[in-house]
């Protein structure tokens, strides 16, 4: 699941973009201080600290730097994923998935320490089924990884937020988002050409989809993990619960291979560079980057994920290929705007509720605090 950013639905029912959907549990909707909602003049005050009139290049400065930590975790990401399919010859998909979710979860219970005592029967009900939803969703996604180009898979993967987005947002204008999502679905899946040698491996593309699908439901769940435990608690108690079911299966695919040193170096590299490292950039971000912004950056994902396929993985793409990640972009990038539009038009009364702001992730959505 090294899935990638697009249009998705927090607890207010506003979409809003996600990248790496486990740090989306951990960003935090208790670091309002950062700046209110979209259009929230305090959201804006958050990017451009001291930029009144004659100070546009001091307020420019100021910005490039929490742009620049979005786009590292986006590389983080999808670069991940990339040594991730490289690890899959000697470890499988299996194996892969397996070592990411046990050392991430390591990772994440050192670092957060969370609260066992003190949570309903429903809580851990709660964080059960979004650790098994995690799970699937990265077994799904990495199955996918393995018969299909990276690029490819995260933009079909995407297409799970995306319709989420469409369907919670009830506007007659992300219909047109809608139909150039499935434009590029089209195009990429190689129909249009009857199937020839350019067309995706059906099996593959059926996993990337489901991924998707899971990556949707893992949105849900985010959201009421969030309302549940504190700060990053409910995401590395998830962790922990998708390294315990797919522990048996990475075991019974890839036996003592998982132990090599060489192996478990590269797992610890695809852990961190798919959750650890990009969640601690985007929560630095967050803090000083509007939500539309983020969100625009998290929707070219894609792209990014085909240029790591290409750099590593010697995946190149066909003229149509970019074309079709193209349409889907695009679609992420104006369902992302028109909701942003939407936030804006009246200002919402008193304990109304307002679009996610920075300290909201418009990618993904937090589970409490500014986390560890």
């Amino acid at each position: 699941m090294d899935e990638v950013r697009n249009p998705v639905v927090g607890e207010a029912g506003h979409p809003f973009v996600t990248a790496e959907p486990e740090a989306a549990a951990a960003l935090g909707a208790g670091a309002p201080a950062a700046g209110g909602g979209a259009g929230d003049p305090a959201g804006a005050a958050a990017v451009g600290a001291g930029g009144g009139t004659g100070r546009g290049g001091k307020a420019a400065r100021a910005a490039l730097g929490p742009v620049g930590l979005v786009v590292g975790g986006v590389l983080s990401v999808q670069f991940g994923a990339a040594v991730a399919v490289l690890l899959m010859p000697r470890a499988g998909a299996m194996g892969v998935v397996t070592l990411r979710l046990v050392l991430a979860a390591a990772v994440m219970l050192v670092v957060c320490r969370p609260r066992i005592r003190g949570y309903s029967r429903a809580d851990w009900g709660t964080v059960l089924v979004f650790g098994t939803v995690m799970a699937a969703m990265n077994m799904l996604f990495y199955q996918a990884a393995e018969r299909i180009p990276l690029g490819a898979a995260v933009t079909l993967e995407v297409l799970g937020p995306l319709t989420l987005s469409v369907i919670v947002s009830r506007r007659l204008v992300n219909l047109v988002w809608a139909a150039l999502a499935l434009g590029g679905v089209v195009l990429l899946s190689g129909l249009l050409s009857g199937g020839g040698a350019g067309g995706l491996d059906p099996v593959g593309a059926l996993f990337a989809v489901a991924a998707g699908v899971m990556w949707a439901a893992y949105i849900v769940f985010s959201a009421r993990t969030g309302r549940r435990f504190p700060k990053a608690d409910g995401l590395a108690l998830a962790l922990a619960v998708g390294a315990v079911l797919t522990l048996p299966l990475g075991l019974a695919e890839s036996g003592a291979t998982l132990v090599e040193p060489s192996v478990v170096g590269l797992g610890l590299a695809v852990a961190v560079m798919s959750s650890v490292l990009p969640y601690t950039l985007e929560l630095l971000a967050l803090r000083r980057l509007a939500a539309p912004t983020f969100a625009v950056l998290m929707s070219l994902e894609p792209a990014v994920a085909a240029m790591a396929g290409f750099l590593l993985l010697s995946q190149a793409l066909s003229a149509t290929d970019a074309l079709a990640i193209a349409l889907v972009i695009a679609a992420s990038i104006g369902a992302v705007r028109t909701q942003v539009g939407k936030g804006r038009a009246p200002g919402p009364g008193p304990g109304a509720a307002v679009p996610p702001g920075p300290g909201d992730p418009p990618r993904r959505h937090a589970t409490g605090g500014p986390g560890p």
